[in-house]
């Protein structure tokens, strides 16, 4: 679509502000409430949801008292702030809990997620590799082009994989037999690789290699990405079996096996260093930022208390900068955040009443 020139020169500012090796508080703040400015100006069900709150460019003065729109609102109605029906990307979400009704993030600038996912896997994962030999656990974009993921996946080959880079997966299922060909060609020629995909993936990988009784040893420097989640389609291990089963299974190390921590409603991924220890913790690029809320108060928990994870990810331009997740975790001294899982009992009634909020807030 044509960007209007108030949200060109937003982008730029945007993608300037990533390409900086990091930022200081003020900076991440100017940035946050200019974009807020913007979304509460032209979005409208964001708009309404804050006057509920009394939240106006005039009276928020930090990132931090952005509210926090309930990420089931992306299933409810359209946040957009820019027309939807021209937006260069509809990424849609997979729809496990209420299959009929997807929600769905409108990207008019898709140069923005891009360059946020680029610069931050090249920072986390590849770890100043060079490009390396990948295998996806995931379809490709042509099959699923509403996924957030297969276009992460794309990118990454993109930018950081080698020419015999290869999907193994298509709608109708995972090609093994091609892939334990292809590993047994990178182990054979001594050249380090990479595996990315769905978690669920692996675990259907592994399970088969062990009734195979088949197993690799792939080269130093190989390493391991997984993106979290099983959504029905595989069986649920405990973290520790899961990466112990990696391990055996590739023969890659458990501080080179990373978990990306991504969600369609936002441009951003967090990362860990490894998982040596399950569970890890996660922590993101510059311009992304975390807190932990009390859903049922919408006020920040003391450090090392559990909470609800909220994000504000300044690669949101477009729909809301500021999420209220349903995933529960601790935020630790040392930066980032300890993820525990979904929300349960008291703290996912407290999402379900923030949903509660943002509807009466956008009902007729």
């Amino acid at each position: 679509m044509s960007l209007t020139p108030a949200a060109s020169e937003l982008v730029e500012a945007v993608l300037a502000f990533i390409g900086q090796d990091g930022c200081s508080d003020a900076e991440f703040d100017a940035l946050a409430l200019r974009l807020f400015a913007f979304q509460h100006a032209n979005n409208e069900a964001f708009r309404r949801f804050c006057q509920r709150r009394g939240a106006t460019p005039r009276t928020v003065k930090s990132w931090r008292e952005i509210p926090a729109v309930p990420i089931s609102a992306f299933k409810e109605v359209t946040l957009s702030s820019l027309p939807a029906a021209q937006a260069q990307r509809v990424f849609m979400t997979s729809g496990t809990t209420r299959k009929e009704v997807k929600g769905r993030h409108y990207h008019p600038s898709i140069a923005v997620y891009d360059r946020s996912m680029t610069k931050n896997f090249g920072a986390r994962f590849m770890a100043g590799a060079e490009r390396l030999p990948m295998a996806i656990l995931f379809p490709g974009e042509q099959d699923l082009p509403n996924s957030s993921l297969a276009h992460y996946l794309a990118l990454a080959v993109a930018h950081c994989g080698s020419e015999d880079s290869h999907v193994f997966v298509t709608p109708e299922g995972m090609d093994s037999a091609g892939l334990r060909a292809w590993l047994r060609a990178r182990a054979a020629e001594g050249r380090p690789c990479a595996v990315l995909g769905a978690s669920y993936a692996f675990v259907h990988l592994v399970d088969e290699l062990r009734r195979a009784g088949e197993s690799f040893h792939l080269p130093a420097g190989s390493r391991i990405l997984d993106t979290g989640g099983y959504k029905g389609q595989a069986r649920e291990l405990p973290l520790e079996d899961f990466y112990v089963g990696l391990q055996d299974a590739f023969g890659v190390p458990r501080e080179r096996c990373i978990n990306m921590y991504g969600m369609t409603e936002l441009s951003t991924q967090l990362y860990d260093d490894g998982n040596v220890l399950v569970p890890s913790v996660k922590s993101g690029p510059h311009w992304i930022r975390s807190r932990l809320l009390d859903p049922l108060t919408g006020r920040e928990v003391a450090q090392g208390q559990r909470g609800v994870l909220a994000h504000c990810d300044l690669g949101n331009f477009n729909s809301v900068t500021t999420i209220l997740t349903e995933d529960v975790g601790v935020g630790v001294a040392t930066g980032g955040v300890l993820l525990l899982g979904r929300a349960e009992g008291a703290e996912a009634k407290g999402c379900s009443l923030a949903v509660e909020e943002f509807l009466r807030a956008n009902a007729p």
